[in-house]
Parts: C-alpha cells; sequence; structure tokens
C-alpha cells in the first residue's frame, strides 16, 4: 500500500481490520470500534477492494488470515504502534513503557516463541524489567498479579480480560519412526483406534481426537490412552521417546519432522489449528508496557506463522 494511498479512511479501515483479526468475530470488532457488525464487514471490503486481495479465509466455523493478510496485518500492527507513539507525544510520556511486566505463558511456547520477542522488548524499552512465569497451567490472571497471559486454545468466559488472538497455530498428528515401526502405520482417522494416543491433561478428560478425513467428514478419532500428560513439552519428549501418537502444534515439533525424529501421521487429513492468544486486563487506558508488547508480540508472530 503506497503512503499516498493512506488516507484517514484508509487507516481506519487498517483499525477494524486489527480488531477483526484480534477479536475473531465481526461483532465484537465492531463494538470495540463503535461500530455495527455490518459496517466493519463492509470496512473489510472495502480494504481487500483497494488492496486488490483477499485478506481474511471466512466460512462458518473460522477465520483465518491468508498470505496477503499476514504481511498487512504486521504492518498495520506498527502502523498503530506508531499512531500510538505520536499521540503519547500530547500526553507527558504516559506512552513510554517502564515498570516490571509480568508475563505468563505456557512452558513449550513461552520458551520458544515468547521469550524471543521478550529479549527483544528489553532492548527497545531499557526501563522494563520482565519476569515470565511458565506453566502450562491455566491460572487466574487477577489473582496472580500477571499483567498479560498467552495462551494456546483456551477462551476465557472472564468479562474482566480482553482476549486478542495473535495466530491460529496449525496441529500436526506425529509419532516417532521407531514408534511406527512397530505397528501398522494408519490411513484412515478410524485406524488410530488400534494405537497409543498421548493426551494433554487439559483436554477435559476427552480420549479423542476430532479429525477431518480426505473426503471432507470429520471423524471423533480415538485409541488406546496409557500416558496423559500437563505439558505440551512433556507431550513431544513421550512422542520422541515411542510412546504413541501425538497431536501438537506445528512450532513445538517442525525442528523434529525436518530431522526426522518425528513423522507425520495421516498427513492428508485436516488435523485443525489452534489459537495462540493474549489475556491482559480490561482497561480503559492499557498500559503502555502491555499494549506495545502484544502488538510486537502479535507482529512476530504474524511473520513467523509464513
Amino acid at each position: 500500500m503506497t503512503r499516498a494511498a493512506l488516507n484517514g479512511s484508509r487507516v481506519d479501515e487498517i483499525l477494524i481490520f486489527l480488531a477483526i483479526v484480534e477479536t475473531g468475530s465481526f461483532i465484537s470488532a465492531g463494538r470495540s470500534m463503535g461500530l455495527s457488525r455490518s459496517a466493519a464487514g463492509k470496512a473489510l471490503s472495502r480494504l481487500e477492494a483497494h488492496c486488490g486481495a483477499r485478506l481474511l479465509n471466512r466460512t462458518s466455523r473460522a477465520m483465518s488470515l491468508t498470505e496477503d493478510g499476514q504481511r498487512l496485518y504486521a504492518q498495520g500492527v506498527n502502523l498503530r504502534s506508531t499512531l500510538d507513539a505520536v499521540g503519547s507525544q500530547f500526553a507527558g510520556d504516559g506512552g513510554t513503557p517502564r515498570g516490571e511486566l509480568r508475563i505468563s505463558a505456557p512452558d513449550a511456547l513461552g520458551r520458544r516463541l515468547v521469550l524471543p520477542v521478550v529479549k527483544r522488548f528489553l532492548a527497545a524499552w531499557p526501563e522494563v524489567q520482565a519476569e515470565m512465569s511458565l506453566s502450562d497451567g491455566v491460572s487466574d490472571l487477577i489473582a496472580e498479579g500477571a499483567d498479560l497471559a498467552v495462551r494456546i486454545g483456551v477462551r476465557t468466559p472472564n468479562p474482566s480480560l480482553i482476549c486478542r488472538t495473535l495466530r491460529q497455530e496449525p496441529l500436526v498428528l506425529c509419532a516417532s519412526p521407531a514408534y511406527l515401526s512397530q505397528t501398522a502405520l494408519p490411513t484412515r482417522v478410524e485406524h488410530l483406534s488400534q494405537h497409543d494416543l498421548l493426551f494433554h491433561t487439559s483436554q477435559n478428560m476427552r480420549q479423542s481426537w476430532h479429525l477431518e478425513e480426505t473426503d471432507g467428514t470429520w471423524v471423533r478419532a480415538s485409541g488406546r490412552s496409557r500416558l496423559r500428560l500437563d505439558s505440551g513439552e512433556a507431550l513431544r519428549e513421550a512422542a520422541l521417546a515411542d510412546l504413541g501418537v501425538a497431536l501438537l502444534p506445528n512450532s513445538l515439533v517442525k525442528g523434529d519432522l525436518a530431522e526426522g525424529r518425528l513423522q507425520r501421521v495421516l498427513p492428508k487429513c485436516d488435523t485443525g489449528s489452534v489459537e495462540i492468544m493474549a489475556l491482559y486486563p480490561h482497561r480503559r487506558m492499557l498500559e503502555a508496557k502491555v499494549r506495545h508488547f502484544v502488538d510486537m508480540l502479535a507482529a512476530d508472530l504474524a511473520i513467523s506463522a509464513r
């Protein structure tokens, strides 16, 4: 998008686009911007027409960013941060991140995706100190005193918290080559019933996954679950130790897949995706340290998803 094309209405459309992506809903995005659902949808259509590209894939079940949408989202986050910085110049130094930033994140996700952003954030804002709590447990954000939490696949019903979608994370069904060599390789979802499946304890005791077959039908996959673990990293280690088949975030196992330590199972089936989200208190004036960090994290995850 050229600088000449970036007029006031276009900026508004980009901000509405960011709100749609971050709330995952036209209704919620419109409400946050003081607009109706219809007005938010029309703004997105105008922006797509101006860009000459589809920005969001929309179905009755979900929405996801296209490749062009990912690029515009990352640029839009930077634009919003620039606008916030300009505005803060006329409101004293209230827009400068400072103080302690307390972050809660799942262990594996925190180490692999969040910690590198924390490093860059601390380098960019020398008056900020950070504290990270790494745990797969879903704790009370307010009670534990965290400024924000990064979660995967868990939406909060707490109305006092904002839930901002950072990206859709593809899930991968995988197992070690040694495990798969000991048994018949599954070619259909129903064949998983003959396998040892590794489940996360947060799955509400469900002993199954919902997967889409190559013919488009959705099938509930169930099998023997002799081991349940409370950590994504522990599930990865169990799969590497030849203990069964696991359904894990792509970012957690892509290195293992590339180097042959793990192997995709049912690679032609749609194994779905989960949301990576940022949760933070619903305050009228969000603290600069939280706002800037979430914007940096969102831009980084949008880029790394390509």
